[in-house]
């Protein structure tokens, strides 16, 4: 056992290997018996393929680069792929991410193209595709700009010829929905192929606020027709819809409070947790009905499990094995269920169970650990007290390696993170990143400040026009009670964030003392530009409820902007920005560097070429481990052998 500072000790985990298991496997599904998913490939450019294994085990990734199976439709995407059975042969349709078309891959060929190219805009794209070779269609949800300008978009529910006949032909699309709701998701059929059910909702609702159920009758031409309301509301989110096996209509909506399940709009199992959570991609499966009336579900509070249902007794027996943590993708086949699961000592691996035994094991993307997992970070559960005596959620990271320990008293720096969305929440799973500075001797919290989804929708609620007050407080009670407590050193605390973390950290710095210095990733940091053009549309008018409508509030968007105050911003920070970014596009970065100018604010700006909102390629994600590392290094006086040095200018 060595006696080294904090900061200072040596790790096999370097940012190369933490870079190259970046991203998790997305999107499973069945095509026959087969299992299907999207994977991450962070040294092929950030690309994302599709990973097929067959009967016998055998895995293989379908497509080469330069194929990346990736929608961008509402800019965070969603279901990119399905696939089927046909005269034996496997027919897969799939987003490709460079142009945005749709393709059709059979075995032995190439992708075909089965969509236009738009010329308008930011094109036609595609998600949640559902292949119906009966008809030859592949029904999905169309996203199709009108002009120029972000929010210049239609969405409608669209059935893509499987012929080819609409690759040159926008017009041999068939729409099977008008425009007048402005976000939809894709149609599920029931068993008997009669009726349609889809979400919908409108600006300036985000789909956690409020979404209704419609209901369709599906036409023996394919049309739908008598489209209804027939759940949810403004003040009533639900967050997923399907079919039983009998024909019974199942949704998630948070009604109560929380989300929980409706089998024909009667709760079958009412519970304090979540059933559901936001809808940020279109696809999520947060459960998924079995052929023997059972559903698999990924529920709990906080963390999520997966279980089975009874929707008749309302008992759910959770599946037994190290995960901890299930993410919202869901498959199911028979009495097959497919999932994906972590945990603290394991990255994601998809998971697949069998109801009829129980038994559940692993068969894609198995975690194999690249370092000895004894400097893997053993994370504390914990919940803190903030302002007002409201409780704050955290997971805590303590510093660790089995080989070192620091000299006497000395406590250890910690970095404060504050997860994106803000409406999502820090995931108790292996994140290398975190493992990246523990492993060195560097603390790590992650904040479910009040606003985070897994608590139910009066902790979410807590953020409705307080975004920049409740968010920063909960982080800074956070970090003060580790500092009065004793596991934190006062004087050696960060903040880092990216998207709207990115805002938390900037806002933190700008409002409060706490901190030492700050990494900002890809941020918001000007409110105003955000509401007036300077987004995607699908968060154009999600200020609206996170501080209120601009032309109501507007003194409350200066009075909260970091770019307003960014003259009370004092101490050492790095931004990291990808130069593709629409969501938080460079500019915003580019005006807060501008106000501190001159001020003699050490700081550093990296930007990315070719990466957009979060980084996926593993060159982008090793040099901002490297350098967020060197900046806390600098600024806290540790020494962390072999890290480049970042340079900081005044």
């Amino acid at each position: 056992m060595r006696i080294l500072p904090h900061g200072s000790w040596p790790s096999p985990l370097d940012a190369r290997l933490a870079a190259a298991h970046d991203g998790r496997p997305e999107y499973v599904g069945f095509v026959g018996d087969e299992i299907w998913w999207t994977e991450p490939r962070p040294a092929e450019d950030g690309r994302r393929t599709l990973v097929r294994r067959r009967a016998d085990g055998t895995e293989e990734s379908v497509l080469p680069a330069p194929w990346n199976v990736r929608s961008r439709v509402l800019e965070y995407g969603g279901q990119p792929w399905a696939g089927a059975v046909h005269a034996g042969r496997a027919v897969v349709v799939f987003a490709h991410f460079a142009d945005q078309r749709l393709y059709l891959w059979e075995p032995g060929g190439e992708p075909r193209p089965l969509t236009p190219v738009s010329p308008v805009g930011g094109g036609l794209r595609w998600a949640e595709p559902r292949l119906l070779l009966d008809r030859g269609e592949v029904w999905c949800v169309m996203e199709e700009f009108t002009g120029d300008g972000p929010t210049d978009v239609r969405r409608v529910l669209a059935a893509v010829p499987l012929d080819g006949s609409a690759r040159r032909d926008r017009h041999a699309v068939r729409e099977l929905t008008d425009e007048r709701r402005r976000f939809v998701t894709g149609a599920r059929l029931s068993p008997d192929g009669r009726r349609a059910a889809w979400l919908a909702w409108d600006h300036p609702r985000m789909p956690w606020d409020g979404t209704e159920v419609v209901v369709a009758e599906v036409g023996a031409d394919g049309t739908l027709g008598g489209a209804r309301t027939v759940a949810g509301g403004p003040d009533e989110s639900i967050a997923q819809v399907d079919w039983s096996a009998d024909g019974r209509l199942l949704y998630a909506s948070d009604r109560t409070g929380w989300w929980n399940l409706y089998r024909d709009h009667r709760p079958v199992c009412p519970r304090e947790e979540e059933f559901g959570g936001p809808l940020w991609k279109l696809g999520l499966r947060w459960f998924a009905p079995l052929a023997d009336g059972l559903v698999a579900v990924v529920h709990g509070r906080g963390a999520a499990a997966l279980g089975i249902l009874d929707p008749d007794s309302g008992a759910v027996v959770d599946v037994a094995g190290p995960w901890t943590e299930f993410t919202p993708t869901l498959a199911v086949l028979g009495d097959r269920v497919v999932a994906v699961g972590a945990s603290p000592r394991s990255a994601h691996e998809v998971v697949e169970v069998d109801t009829a035994t129980g038994h559940a094991r692993v068969i894609g993307a198995a975690h194999h650990d690249t370092v000895d997992p004894a400097y893997y970070p053993e994370p504390q559960i914990r919940t803190f007290t903030g302002p007002d005596g409201r409780p704050v959620h955290g997971h805590v990271y303590p510093p660790h390696n089995p080989g070192c320990v620091a000299p006497g008293a000395e406590l250890p720096p910690y970095v404060v993170r504050a997860h994106g969305g803000p409406t999502d929440r820090a995931p108790l799973v292996l994140d290398l990143e975190i493992a990246y500075l523990t492993s060195r001797g560097i603390g790590v919290v992650e904040v479910d400040y009040g606003g985070s989804t897994g608590y139910g929708r009066a902790y979410r609620d807590r953020l409705r026009e307080q975004w920049g007050v409740v968010d920063v407080e909960d982080c800074a009670a956070v970090a003060l009670a580790l500092a009065d407590e004793g596991t934190a050193d006062r004087d050696r605390l960060a903040i880092r964030g990216g998207s709207a973390g990115g805002w938390t950290a900037a806002a933190s710095l700008a409002g409060t003392d706490v901190y030492a210095c700050g990494t900002i990733a890809y941020p918001v940091l000007d409110p105003v530009a955000w509401a007036t053009g300077g987004t995607h549309d699908f968060e154009s008018r999600y200020l609206d409820t996170l501080v209120g409508p601009l032309a109501e509030v507007p003194a409350r968007y200066a009075q909260r902007s970091p770019v307003e105050h960014a003259d009370r911003i004092t101490v050492p920070i790095l931004l990291l920005q990808g130069l593709d970014d629409v969501i938080c596009p460079p500019v915003q970065a580019e005006r807060l560097l501008a106000r501190l100018a001159g001020r003699g604010v050490p700081h550093a700006h990296l930007v990315f070429e070719g990466e957009g909102h979060g980084f996926r390629r593993a060159h982008t994600v090793r040099r901002a481990l490297e350098a967020e590392l060197s900046l806390y290094a600098q600024v806290f006086g540790l020494r962390p052998p072999g890290i480049p040095t970042l340079e900081l200018t005044r």
